[in-house]
């Protein structure tokens, strides 16, 4: 996968291009391809341009930029008007620091050319339509709260380009969409004995949180332990976060699971969400607790909510203090957020 990152000081001359501002910030999103028709085989790039036409600068979180590898679903992709799947990883990292920002100055344009191709599968014909999105600035955040409103919609804190279009002349040779196989268990890839161990543990702690979390819903419970993580009742969204537990508990219970430990960077694990049930494990894995607050167990609940045949979460917050703000700021975006399914079936502190 390839990444190119330029630094620029105006606009971007490109065959395509498409641009679409977050007025409460000032920030500008674009998009362009360099030609409007592939052919079999051509790798599909995109370039994607951020500029920050405000006075002051503007804070955005780097794993919701294309200033990097792409490790969350930045774009949205469709193909004759029917979404295609993003098939990259999504990371699981502890809650945002200082140095995990990056800061656009005011006037400045940055760039970076995506291979798009690398992260859906576009091997089909058809004409496709692709826009990227991203959280806006977190000033906007802050105001939402500080106003005491609401986001009015999902898409209301969103910082995204216009839509471009590209004609592609696929292979038509779809990519093979990975099956498990093997019984209903958990096995092991690069994993020393005291590791295998030590994931053997965690998988009984996410067994124990989804066998929880289940009854909890099963039962129309909708206290403390719901709203603090999913927002105020509905049925609709309630519906829909006990199927997704029940998808989960399923997963862990019935399914081949299988953990990786070959991951050496410094968050917790990654999946790839068209590939299930393979959950690797990285560095912040193995400091974390077996239950509780970020714990190993949380994390393959967290993990295991990703995968499409499951519940096909998102990463829309990191860390409680996050999550939590996110049930009250947007709940369509907390009842899709892993990491609120982790701490709703880590429950510590412990909510009735």
């Amino acid at each position: 996968m390839r990444h190119h990152f330029v630094r620029l000081g105006g606009s971007v001359a490109a065959a395509a291009f498409c641009m679409s501002a977050y007025a409460a910030t000032g920030v500008v999103a674009s998009i362009a391809v360099d030609k409007q028709s592939l052919g079999p085989g051509e790798d599909l790039n995109v370039k994607v341009t951020l500029t920050n036409t405000s006075s002051a600068p503007q804070r955005l979180l780097k794993w919701h930029t294309p200033f990097g590898a792409i490790e969350e679903a930045l774009f949205d992709v469709s193909r004759d008007g029917v979404p295609v799947a993003y098939e990259g990883r999504h990371v699981k990292r502890p809650a945002p620091t200082a140095a995990d920002y990056f800061v656009l100055q005011p006037g400045k344009s940055y760039s970076a050319t995506v291979e798009l191709s690398a992260l859906y599968d576009v091997t089909m014909s058809g004409d496709y339509a692709i826009r990227f999105r991203t959280h806006a600035p977190d000033v906007l955040d802050s105001k939402i709260r500080a106003a005491g409103k609401q986001a009015p919609s999902p898409d209301d804190d969103l910082l995204q380009s216009d839509i471009t279009k590209v004609w592609i002349e696929g292979t038509n040779a779809q990519r093979a969409v990975a099956v498990p196989t093997g019984e209903a268990g958990l096995t092991y890839s690069q994993c020393s004995a005291s590791q295998q161990t030590s994931i053997a543990s965690a998988m009984t702690a996410a067994k124990t949180m989804a066998n929880g979390a289940t009854a909890y819903l099963n039962a129309g419970t909708a206290g403390t332990r719901y709203t603090k993580w999913f927002g105020s009742y509905n049925a609709t969204r309630y519906t829909t976060v006990k199927s997704h537990f029940t998808a989960i508990k399923d997963a862990l219970d019935n399914k081949p699971v299988v953990v990786d430990c070959s991951c050496k960077e410094s968050y917790y694990a990654y999946v790839y969400p068209t590939q299930p049930y393979k959950i690797y494990v990285c560095n912040a894995f193995w400091s974390a607790p077996t239950s509780g607050t970020d714990s190993k167990g949380g994390t393959l609940v967290h993990e295991t909510s990703h995968f499409n045949a499951v519940a096909a979460t998102d990463d829309w917050a990191y860390g409680q203090s996050a999550a939590a703000s996110l049930a009250t700021s947007n709940v369509t975006r907390a009842i899709d957020n892993a990491d609120s399914h982790e701490y709703f079936g880590e429950n510590t502190p412990a909510l009735q």
